[in-house]
């Protein structure tokens, strides 16, 4: 089982922007831009591992995305995010 979730990645994005923010050290920009290069290459990931599912119409769980797909389609708390 994956260790890091999407949530934890977005974690690591918000931190990111905070120490974008730091007046005092903020982070290097090449260092935030290559966080989001690796960030965007994690999501096409996920994003190919959902498509996958749907063509072989699969009710996998993802490791990944984790309790998102579990909520189902028709649910409210599914519809919010």
């Amino acid at each position: 089982m994956p260790r890091n979730k999407i949530g934890d990645l977005r974690n690591h994005l918000f931190e990111t922007i905070e120490a974008l923010k730091d007046a005092e050290q903020p982070m290097d920009i090449a260092r935030a831009k290559a966080i989001a290069d690796v960030a965007q290459v994690v999501i096409n990931s996920g994003k190919l591992e959902l498509q996958a599912m749907e063509m072989c119409g699969q009710q996998l769980r993802s490791e990944f995305i984790g309790p998102l797909l579990e909520a189902g389609p028709s649910t409210p708390e599914r519809k919010e995010r």
